[in-house]
């Protein structure tokens, strides 16, 4: 399979010639968890007031929220393949094996299958997130289960990575983020 990327619709900025404020904020994004500036947050340092506030909102999603982040890997997984954001699939996909998601679950969602889960607390995660993405809306019976299984503070975090990663996907296939570092595109 091989899947050509458009060209960026934005040139990479230059370190060495941003403003004060888009500084500061290349700064405090590089000097936290993530430890680096790129893809889609690269894209909003044109738009500084932005960058700022969706970095932060975007480390509390990826790394503060009551979810494991076997979970939040795995919503994060969900919404790339929604929106096929081939940037958001190419940097999470690893980090979510690593997290604990099976091989065969990250296939299927990769493939548009059903995956072949083992554990609820995934399957909750996944069906919420397609429910919510694809719908629009979650049906009350998987409200409530996702409530009995995950706890309400972590459905309420849910909708929040996944509103956050739309964000997120919406900016990688507006721009036309550009894969890095050697990843290669794997949606179709």
């Amino acid at each position: 399979m091989t899947v050509t990327m458009p060209p960026p619709r934005l040139p990479a900025l230059d370190p060495a010639r941003l403003t004060p404020e888009q500084k500061a904020i290349h700064d405090a994004i590089a000097s936290g968890p993530r430890g680096k500036v790129q893809g889609p947050l690269a894209v909003w340092l044109n738009s500084p007031g932005l960058a700022d506030n969706a970095q932060r909102l975007g480390a509390f999603c990826r790394f503060g929220t009551s979810l494991e982040p076997r979970l939040s890997e795995l919503a994060i997984l969900v919404t790339g393949r929604v929106w096929t954001a081939q940037f958001e699939w190419a940097v999470h996909k690893p980090i979510a094996l690593k997290a604990g998601l099976s091989e065969a679950v990250v296939e299927a969602i990769r493939t548009r299958r059903t995956p072949p889960f083992e554990k609820a607390d995934e399957r909750v995660v996944h069906d919420f997130a397609r429910a919510l993405h694809v719908d629009r809306k979650v049906p009350q019976e998987l409200y409530d289960e996702a409530v009995s299984v995950l706890g309400t503070t972590a459905v309420v975090d849910l909708v929040g990575i996944l509103g956050y990663y739309t964000l997120i996907s919406m900016t990688i296939n507006a721009f036309n983020v550009p894969l890095e570092g050697g990843f290669v595109a794997e949606l179709e």
